[in-house]
C-alpha cells in the first residue's frame, strides 16, 4: 500500500484538529466550574459507559453472562464499590460458565 504525500497531509491535519478540540475542551473545562448539572451528569458516567459497553455482550450470552451481569449490579448496588462489584461480577460469570 502507497501513501502519497496529500493523503499523508490530510491524515495529520486531521489528526492535528482532533487533538485540539480535546485539548482545547479540556482546558476549558479545567477554567470554568461545572454547574451542579454537569456535576451529577459527570458523576454518573463511568456507570453509563460501563452499562453501554456490556449490555450487548450481556444479552448476547444467555443466561450465564445475564445471571453474571444481574450479580454485577446487586454488588454495585449493595456495596457502592466498583472494583467489589467488578470482582464479584467476573466471579460469577467463571462460576456460572464452569457450571454450565
Amino acid at each position: 500500500m502507497r501513501a502519497d504525500l496529500p493523503t499523508l497531509a490530510v491524515i495529520l491535519g486531521m489528526a492535528l484538529a482532533t487533538y485540539a478540540a480535546r485539548a482545547g475542551g479540556l482546558w476549558l473545562t479545567g477554567h470554568l466550574p461545572p454547574s451542579p448539572r454537569v456535576a451529577a451528569g459527570l458523576r454518573h458516567a463511568p456507570g453509563a459507559v460501563l452499562a453501554a459497553i456490556l449490555a450487548p455482550a450481556l444479552l448476547a450470552g444467555g443466561v450465564p453472562a445475564a445471571a453474571a451481569g444481574a450479580v454485577t449490579v446487586l454488588a454495585a448496588a449493595r456495596t457502592g464499590s466498583f472494583p467489589l462489584a467488578v470482582l464479584a461480577g467476573v466471579a460469577a460469570a467463571w462460576a456460572l460458565r464452569a457450571l454450565a
